[in-house]
């Protein structure tokens, strides 16, 4: 699997794009802004979309998600159901701007070519919050960062829940690069070592 990173919009939000090599099938995870520089890039790798991927509903992790649909209409768009609508102070709902919108939750798959794309509900910055492995892939959206976590100060977050969250990515077995929403990315080894919040709920 092939994966392009652009940190894109006014928050440096991280965006990815996944390639299966074989098939050429994509995903994009989080557009944050840029449709049109999504859309070359994927030009430019020959690649056909058949996903748009939201790890929540956060305005600076979908504004480009409308655009991008509509520049590819086959590209299924997938949200947490309980981020279809209004989130907290970002209001951007998915469900009165995408025709069609899609739901995933917890335990979900996702055919990409060869590859599987797993959806892991981890609410705490939002309650419809998720996290997407694919392989030893994982795309933590806001919940998991570098050295961190996701904001749980915000309306609609559920500070509770973001712990559960945690410990359980903490507890996943095995290692994972780690693609977070903001900031660069890691590894979960490194994080069961060095973030304090995942240290602390790993033991």
């Amino acid at each position: 699997m092939k994966i392009l990173q652009r940190t894109l919009g006014e928050l440096a939000t991280n965006c990815y794009i996944l390639i299966d090599e074989d098939s050429r099938d994509a995903a994009v995870i989080d557009p944050a802004d840029g449709a049109e520089l999504l859309a070359q890039l994927l030009e430019d790798e020959g690649a056909q979309l058949r996903y748009i991927l939201l790890t929540h509903g956060h305005r600076d992790h979908t504004l480009a998600a409308p655009a991008l649909h509509k520049r590819f209409p086959d590209a299924a768009v997938y949200i947490h159901p309980l981020d279809k609508g209004q989130v907290g102070i970002y209001r951007y709902p998915m469900e009165e701007l995408i025709d069609e919108l899609h739901f995933y939750g917890e335990g979900d798959t996702l055919p990409l070519g060869g590859e599987t794309i797993e959806v892991l509900h981890t609410p705490g910055h939002t309650g419809g919050s998720v996290c997407l492995r694919v392989g030893t892939a994982l795309f933590t959206g806001d919940t998991l960062f570098c050295g961190s976590m996701g904001r749980i100060d915000l309306p609609g977050a559920q500070p509770e829940k973001m712990m559960s969250s945690l410990a359980r990515l903490a507890r996943l077995d095995g290692d994972y690069d780690v693609y977070p929403g903001h900031m660069e990315t890691t590894t979960m080894a490194r994080e069961r070592q060095y973030n304090l919040y995942v240290k602390m709920l790993s033991l």
